[in-house]
């Protein structure tokens, strides 16, 4: 679907701001579609919203820049609202239209993790024998994965149980995991 541009926006939550990004499509009788959902503290999200510029061939437009109400910020506040009961406990699977781009390996990988229930975890290697790959391989996808939280990366551990890597770091990795009853409340993981 050609893209106007990502309208993007701040959103406030237990584990600091993330940055939510929404397509605004060229066909006004097309609807929007989440594509970002990143932690604003992120080292490379400068980055990463020239690769949605690339890969979207549009402008990212900056936090807040472009308010008016539109089908795309509808969706931002949708994003806010099922973020925030995802938070408060009330939510354990995400309801939003999702456009994610990236390679045949990256969409296999990512559509597995939005199969994995809410409460559970799986490991690399699990998650690898899913999809036909490496366990570096879809460790790999899941470090590209640009909707962190919804499309739920954090629900693929190691092998032997330790957390493994996340983008959010490790200790934001605990929290959801601790949120979502997977890991005990203080369990020592990091």
């Amino acid at each position: 679907m050609p893209t106007t541009r990502i309208v993007n926006r701040p959103i406030s939550t237990p584990i600091g701001s993330l940055l939510a990004g929404v397509t605004e499509p060229v066909d006004p009788s097309e609807s929007p579609a989440m594509c970002l959902l990143e932690f604003a503290s992120r080292i490379g999200l400068a980055s990463e919203k020239q690769d949605l510029s690339r890969l979207f061939a549009c402008r990212v437009e900056a936090a807040n820049e472009f308010e008016t109400a539109t089908p795309a910020t509808d969706l931002l506040d949708e994003v806010e609202r099922q973020l925030g009961e995802y938070f408060a406990g009330g939510r354990r699977r995400f309801d939003l239209p999702l456009d994610l781009r990236g390679t045949a390996h990256q969409k296999r990988v990512w559509s597995e993790l939005l199969k994995i229930p809410f409460g559970e975890t799986i490991s690399y290697g699990q998650l690898a024998e899913r999809v036909g790959s490496s366990p570096r391989a879809v460790g790999g996808a899941n470090g590209s994965n640009r909707v962190p939280i919804v499309v739920p990366c954090h629900r693929v551990i190691a092998a032997d149980g330790s957390l493994g890597g996340f983008g959010g770091g490790l200790p934001v990795k605990q929290h959801l995991l601790e949120l979502e009853g997977s890991l005990r409340t203080g369990l020592q993981t990091i």
